[in-house]
């Protein structure tokens, strides 16, 4: 059976971060010149319709990677019940593999969304995300620290980025430590909030 790709979606800002200074539970994106909910950043998701041939290639893969702070903010051993960022219904519908150091049973939500939480490392996670996916794209959604090690590692065939126009100084920044790649773009698109690049990974 042919396998689906392995590609990424990030926000960042024009220098880089995907995250501001100050990451807490009540601000998940730090201090990006908003309430730190990402409203800066993330403004581009207001207008759903004007970008929604990202949208959907965003929500399209049948596996989906995530490292644990993308899930929900670090709480040492679990130490209350934390369904996560997302709600009851998250947007994936899909298996969701989530990097941890600390085992919890599977998490079923609404929508066909469930929570795997994997303590064995980011291949591990791969191999269960591909043999969920089957011949389905599996997405390393994030956030950029969790993109730099499958980059580092060689993993991600496509990157797509989407771009803003601010500046947040510090933070959470893509590519730190991985080293250097060569990339083929693939589309870009200039839209009213944000640009959206793809990149082939070549190496």
């Amino acid at each position: 059976m042919s396998m689906g790709r392995v590609v990424c979606d990030l926000t960042i800002s024009a220098d880089g971060y995907s995250a501001g200074l100050n990451q807490s539970e009540e601000r998940p994106f730090g201090d990006d010149g908003g309430d730190g909910w990402g409203d800066n950043l993330h403004a581009w998701y207001a207008d759903p319709e004007e970008h929604r041939a990202e949208v959907d290639k965003m929500t399209a893969a049948r596996a989906f990677i995530m490292g644990r702070n993308m899930f929900g903010p670090v709480r040492g051993e679990w130490d209350r019940p934390w369904n996560g960022w997302w709600g009851d219904d998250p947007p994936y519908h899909a298996p969701v593999f989530v990097l941890t150091h600390h085992a919890r049973e599977p998490q079923p939500m609404g929508g066909g969304t469930t929570y795997f939480f994997v303590t064995d490392g980011i291949k591990s996670a791969l191999e269960q995300a591909r043999e969920a996916a089957g011949d389905g794209d599996v997405a390393i959604q994030g956030g950029a620290t969790t993109i730099n090690q499958y980059l580092a590692a060689g993993l991600i065939d496509e990157l797509r980025l989407h771009i803003s126009p601010l500046t947040l100084g510090a933070g959470t920044r893509l590519f730190n430590g991985v080293p250097p790649l060569k990339l083929e773009q693939v589309t870009s698109r200039a839209a009213s909030s944000v640009t959206h690049v793809t990149y082939r990974v070549l190496s």
